[in-house]
């Protein structure tokens, strides 16, 4: 699903026309320049996905010197969702890539621009067999439909090409799909993309006692825009391949993937439906095939995204470091939910396909040079990178460790409502709040910049929150990484109806971490909240909130609230109040991963 800014519309997409000549050829691997020399030809592929013949259409980049008795390592790329090989950040791979050397081979995902098919949601079984297919083409074992064969691509073996892949979003999902049904793909850069679609749409940020099993609070916002660009298209684009319409009641998208959409929409969780909502979104997630997943793998993942936030990447990067499969991860500053890439700021914009000039841009060179051209002196850098907002030096930005920080600070949840960073300090209390009919807090409008619309500060309503706050900081203190909370709450009324047989009825609060300043002014770091649909109200529970990477100055405090709802999302079923007790021996603990001193 491509990212937020500049936007997920395909007005904003470019178009390379073919061929495209520049002056003299390169040395593979070496920088961008305006003398670079390729070709650019559209071909269409028939390829096998999920039972059924796809044709595909795609644009091969070949640099100028590469044949048969000088090949090359080709990198292949497909579009974010709503887009095609043509739009902007997906033609300029094939750019970027092709003027250092490599043969690119950029294509309109099944779906989308002048592919055909249903949209599958990257299902392995479906979007990766068919990027299988053209791995074939680069292999040389098959051809274009106008016959066309490449003999020219770096071989392993034969009919094993050295090919990367490179893509952001529903770009980025596929190459692990990929790589999970083809191990002979030999490196992959998934940026901004989703680890497990349950948790992306309906996200429940518990953990434990069986939360994995209870749907979360539905992201509507995000869910349904995707929705409708999907079913739309039919009525965009002029001679549809009738290969992508299913039927009256879904258009577009494989019947399963409609399914989720109406159950979601339905406000309502019966055991039946639930099951195959987890289990479809889960099944065409990398959560389910990572462990077939073999390429090194150079994960970069967005802090500005509420979409896909910096916890699906960290679940991909531990699942991937724990069976062996060579990983680093890079939270770079720009996602689905803004930050407009800034090479000034020292950050990536595949757009310009200037990669020199960013720190994730040379990464993503160095992973290349090491897996696709076989350069084993290559430095590929540390096991983790962050970017800081709080440097203004483009060449610090980015912090960079060989491990992910630990929950090694922790506060406590008074109840006369301070957040006290000693057990002793807990005073003994008891508050509550309620929900209303409708949202009474807000963290995003989640389209705003996609459509150009200001998005009103964060708030919460009187009553329908409670928060802890601490004393002001005694030092400058940087979160990096998801805090976590355990905490228990009463509600008579949910634990009447948490057993009621739909999951809809289970008591639903959203957790989030305030930066307060002297004046009392108060940030929602990228607007994250953490949904949670509470497992059992009679037990407690542990919330993962979204990662984040954010420097609390000194002097400023941290606000941690619970809140009976978000706009964003959808919340309670009937009003249900909410107590939180209190004591030194038994209250909530906010856990941060704090770095430095």
């Amino acid at each position: 699903m491509s990212r937020r800014v500049p936007g997920i519309r395909a007005a904003l997409a470019l178009t390379l026309t073919a061929p495209l000549t520049l002056a003299a050829p390169l040395v593979l691997g070496t920088p961008a320049s305006a003398t670079a020399q390729y070709t650019v030809t559209a071909l269409k592929f028939t390829v096998p996905a999920g039972g059924r013949d796809c044709t595909v259409d795609a644009d091969l980049y070949r640099p100028a010197g590469v044949d048969h008795a000088h090949p090359a390592p080709a990198v292949l790329a497909t579009n974010g969702f709503g887009g095609s090989k043509s739009d902007g950040s997906t033609d300029s791979i094939g750019k970027a890539f092709a003027q250092r050397g490599y043969v690119g081979l950029v294509y309109s995902g099944l779906g989308f621009g002048k592919s055909g098919c249903l949209v599958s949601l990257d299902d392995p079984g479906i979007d990766g067999q068919a990027a299988s297919g053209l791995i074939d083409f680069l292999a040389g074992t098959r051809a274009a439909d106008d016959g066309t064969r490449a003999d020219f691509v770096t071989l392993d073996a034969k009919g094993d090409p050295r090919v990367g892949m490179i893509g952001g979003s529903y770009g980025g999902a596929i190459q692990l799909a990929t790589a999970a049904v083809d191990h002979r793909v030999d490196a992959l850069v998934p940026m901004i993309t989703w680890n497990d679609l349950a948790y992306s749409l309906d996200p429940n940020n518990a953990v434990g006692q069986g939360s994995r099993d209870v749907p979360g609070a539905f992201k509507w916002q995000w869910t349904n825009a995707f929705y409708l660009i999907g079913e739309t298209q039919p009525l965009t684009v002029p001679g549809l391949d009738p290969t992508r319409v299913n039927s009256l009641s879904c258009v577009h998208f494989v019947s399963r993937a409609c399914a989720i959409i109406r159950t979601l929409n339905s406000g309502s969780y019966p055991p039946a439906a639930t099951a195959d909502l987890l289990a479809y979104a889960r099944g065409v997630s990398p959560v389910t095939y990572l462990k077939q997943v073999k390429a090194p793998t150079l994960l970069v993942q967005g802090q500005a995204d509420t979409l896909f936030n910096l916890n699906e990447a960290t679940a991909t990067y531990k699942t991937l470091t724990a069976q062996g499969t060579t990983t680093k991860m890079i939270w770079q500053s720009w996602g689905h939910s803004g930050g407009m890439p800034d090479p000034a700021a020292g950050e990536l914009d595949l757009t310009k396909g200037d990669l020199e000039s960013s720190y994730v841009g040379r990464r993503i060179l160095s992973w290349f040079d090491r897996y696709l051209l076989k350069r084993t002196g290559t430095d590929t850098g540390p096991a983790f990178a962050y970017y800081r907002d709080w440097i203004t030096n483009p060449a610090d930005t980015y912090a960079t460790t060989n491990q992910l920080p630990a929950l090694d600070e922790k506060f406590y949840l008074s109840g006369d409502g301070k957040l006290v960073d000693n057990r002793a300090k807990v005073a003994s209390g008891s508050r509550g709040y309620a929900n209303w009919l409708v949202p009474t807090s807000h963290s995003e409008s989640s389209l705003s910049g996609t459509i150009g619309l200001p998005d009103p500060g964060p708030y919460d309503t009187a009553g329908t929150y409670l928060g802890w706050t601490s004393a002001p900081l005694t030092r400058t203190t940087d979160v990096v990484g998801a805090p976590k909370a355990t905490l228990k709450v009463d509600s008579p009324k949910a634990r009447k109806s948490q057993n009621s047989g739909d999951a809809a009825d289970n008591l639903v609060l959203f957790a989030k971490l305030y930066d307060v300043a002297p004046d009392g002014s108060k940030t929602l770091v990228h607007r994250l909240v953490a949904p949670v649909r509470v497992p059992d109200v009679t037990k407690s529970f542990t919330v993962t909130l979204p990662g984040i990477v954010h420097r609390y100055e000194k002097g400023h405090r941290l606000r941690f609230v619970i809140a009976a709802s978000d706009d964003a999302y959808t919340g309670n079923r009937g009003i249900k109040p909410v107590t939180v007790v209190s004591s030194p021996g038994d209250t909530g603990v906010l856990e941060l991963p704090v770095v430095g001193d």
